[in-house]
């Protein structure tokens, strides 16, 4: 098996050349995953124009030591760098230019110190470092390979191998840790193209030049299903203003001071650089503050300001391009991660985020009918407060609306099951609402005040349950509530019982709730699902 000792700066340079032309076959892509810190879809074509910059300058380096490639590849990537993850990449590569310093080659040692300087600068250069993006994949990657190399001595690609496996792993857990890309349904974009570039370099290593023509970079998916649409990404109404960066040259310019003093003059501030030249990155809503201030300290070179409400508009327009047509799509409201994904795994096109307490607009509705790839679309409002909103939405689209007035999420689940790929709207409507019809619902809370209704005498936060929307029982726990609204059903008739349970419930407690209800009715079937959802501490199906 071929092994590699040391790179020398030519082969560094090569390296990212074939890096630089595996990211340009899916910058497309990662672009269309773009959705932090701004959903406006050019991430990929960043990273891109960044390491093109970085290659420009690669070849006109003094000599081909790995010293004078690495720091001329650094000053390209500075000098070029475009939008977040450019200029964070640029860091990446100047943490590598340092520790290169004054070498003719790199060994494994060499590299896995490179990197850990690469996390230092990527790190240093934000005001707000974001975990969930390519400074937590670079810093996974860090420490991979540091354990491979105390473990496996010095091959180049075995470090390499482990740097890009730790990378696909780091990108893929990138929803866990960033509620924008779990509510997208999407993983990092920004590690996603350093994933591609490590691979990238890593094949090079191997000798798979030929094969990489035929070929495209995987794109990492996501196994966590999105419960918002792109529009609904970020804060409503909120503009985002201009991204505006530029190159900063002078004389003992000082980034610290420089970044202290824009902090509060808008969001994503990148500022990095030396005394002589420093790149400024941010996202504000008055440019023209932020050149003013940086004109005083020297001359401003490859200025950029991109509007970002455009930017999110075309990316918008990119997601519906993107979308495969449908005959009919399926609109839920709901909330809760656990909901969502049971949504979703039933085949929503589209979940808008509500329910009790949070009810969606007509608007919110609206731009999910817009949204999805038909023209045929039944919307499952959940809650009783919603249905009406609902009804309004067919005044407002030339879509074909239907809404089956689903109150509660187990009416919506049972429609949602019953729906039928090879019937026609109208036939779907009526099995659909048929089909929930049959269904009860049971919803446990507790009280938000001390109250009387009928005979039930109720203390603030004690637990009550209600059945079709009809409060009915409280109790001293959640499982007394349950036991008394079970009681009051014939469960002779019923055959399935779900059991959702919320946000603010642990799961061994829903458990050992079913596990009771097993005991005293074995002939039931009894499903636990996480829910998830707020307010309610269950909801349960009864079928």
């Amino acid at each position: 098996m071929k092994q590699v000792n040391a790179i020398s700066g030519q082969d560094l340079r090569e390296m990212f050349v074939a890096a630089t032309g595996w990211l340009e076959k899916s910058s497309a892509e990662i672009d269309a995953l773009n959705v932090f810190p701004v959903p406006d879809g050019d991430c990929g074509t960043n990273m891109l124009l960044t390491m093109r910059s970085t290659m420009e300058e690669a070849y006109r380096a003094p000599d081909r030591s790995v010293s004078a490639v690495s720091q001329a590849m650094a000053k390209g990537a500075l000098m070029g760098a475009r939008g977040n993850s450019g200029v964070i990449l640029s860091q990446i590569l100047r943490g590598l230019a340092q520790s290169f310093a004054e070498k003719e080659s790199f060994t494994a040692v060499d590299l896995v110190n490179g990197l850990q300087q690469s996390v230092t600068m990527a790190y240093k250069g934000l005001s707000n470092p974001v975990e969930g993006t390519m400074l937590t994949v670079i810093k996974d990657v860090a420490a991979a390979v540091q354990a491979q190399v105390s473990s496996d001595g010095g091959d180049l690609i075995s470090v390499m191998e482990s740097a890009v496996n730790a990378a696909g792993e780091s990108v893929a857990n990138t929803p866990m840790l960033l509620q924008v890309l779990r509510e997208a349904g999407v993983v990092d974009a920004g590690g996603q193209g350093l994933y591609v570039i490590l691979d990238g370099a890593l094949r090079y290593l191997r000798g798979e030049m030929e094969q990489m023509r035929f070929r495209k970079p995987q794109i990492i998916v996501s196994e966590i299903h999105a419960t918002k649409l792109p529009q609904m990404i970020a804060a409503d109404e909120v503009p985002y203003g201009y991204c505006t960066e530029f190159l900063l040259k002078g004389e003992k310019v000082k980034t610290d001071k420089i970044r202290s003093k824009l902090e509060k003059k808008g969001e994503s501030l990148i500022v990095v650089g030396d005394e002589s030249a420093v790149r400024i990155h941010i996202h504000t809503l008055d440019p023209g503050e932020v050149i003013s201030y940086a004109a005083s300290l020297g001359t401003l070179h490859q200025m950029s300001i991109r509007n970002m409400d455009e930017q999110h508009q075309d990316y918008l327009e990119m997601q519906k391009d993107r979308a495969p047509a449908v005959d009919m799509a399926i609109i839920t409201v709901a909330s809760g991660d656990g909901l969502a994904d049971v949504f979703n795994s039933l085949g929503t096109s589209a979940i808008v985020p509500g329910g009790q307490t949070m009810n969606p607009s007509t608007k919110d509705l609206l731009q999910a009918v817009e949204s999805v790839p038909s023209d045929k679309v039944i919307i499952l409002p959940n809650n009783k407060n919603i249905v009406a909103t609902a009804n309004q939405v067919q005044s407002l689209t030339e879509k074909t609306i239907e809404v089956v007035p689903a109150e509660t999420i187990p009416q919506g689940v049972a429609a949602l099951l019953a729906f039928d790929y090879e019937a026609n709207l109208s036939t779907n409507v009526q099995i659909m609402k048929k089909a929930m019809s049959g269904v009860k619902s049971i919803e446990i809370t507790r009280a938000t005040r001390s109250t009387k209704i009928g005979e039930l005498k109720i203390k603030k936060k004690q637990p009550i349950g209600l059945l079709d929307g009809d409060l009915i029982a409280t109790g001293k726990n959640n499982a007394d509530v349950l036991d008394q609204m079970l009681a009051k059903l014939d469960l002779d008739k019923v055959e399935v019982i779900t059991i959702y349970y919320g946000a603010d419930t642990k799961s061994a407690e829903a458990e050992e709730i079913s596990s009771r209800i097993r005991e005293q009715h074995p002939q039931l079937q009894i499903e636990v699902v996480r829910g998830d959802q707020p307010h309610y501490n269950y909801i349960v199906s009864i079928e």
